[in-house]
């Protein structure tokens, strides 16, 4: 994984929607309402490796090209935008129009750098698996037409993924260290 070697900042937002984002820069965005509702570290982490594939795979900038515009990213590192101009860019990357190849994608890859650093990619499947629970209420219809893949066919791909795969579990943070971080969460 190159980012490692690579600067990599987080930034907790106070929102309670589950969503968590990458803009450029190797900058990760958390909602507390996402952290909140991981059971557990490994999802946790499933979450952070799946954004982190974003990052390395070159889909902010794919995705900013794609929703904002060639031209306005130049004027944005030439230094000519206006400040709408950012935050219009934020917004975009903060929304989830990544297409479902770019989503797909991240999962694989999120799954490959979790099985790397001997993090459970089932658990991270868990989580998606209990998002797909949430999607039912909606109508069939959206997801058809929607940027993401239904959280249902992500589990079962990175289900079908890590089948075949040899890999160690190792929890990164004990029970006791998970209570204290979203204790410390909700705090704030």
């Amino acid at each position: 994984m190159k980012l490692i070697a690579r600067k990599l900042s987080f930034t907790s937002s106070s929102k309670d929607d589950i969503n968590a984002f990458a803009l450029p820069d190797h900058h990760l965005v958390l909602f507390t309402g996402l952290i909140e509702d991981c059971e557990n570290e490994a999802e946790l982490c499933g979450v952070i490796a799946h954004e982190m594939a974003h990052m390395e795979n070159g889909h902010i900038m794919k995705k900013l090209i794609k929703e904002v515009g060639l031209s306005i990213l130049i004027s944005m590192t030439s230094g000519n935008a206006s400040q709408d101009i950012a935050q219009n860019a934020i917004k975009v990357l903060s929304s989830t129009a990544y297409d479902r190849n770019l989503e797909s994608d991240a999962d694989i890859t999120g799954a490959d750098y979790l099985m790397k650093a001997d993090i459970d990619p089932e658990a991270f499947a868990g989580f998606l698996y209990r998002m797909s629970s949430r999607e039912k209420d909606y109508p069939k219809q959206l997801f058809w037409i929607s940027t993401h893949p239904s959280s249902e066919e992500r589990t079962k791909a990175i289900i079908n993924y890590i089948s075949d795969k040899n890999y160690q579990k190792k929890m990164v943070l004990d029970s006791t260290q998970w209570a204290q971080l979203l204790l410390s969460v909700m705090e704030d």
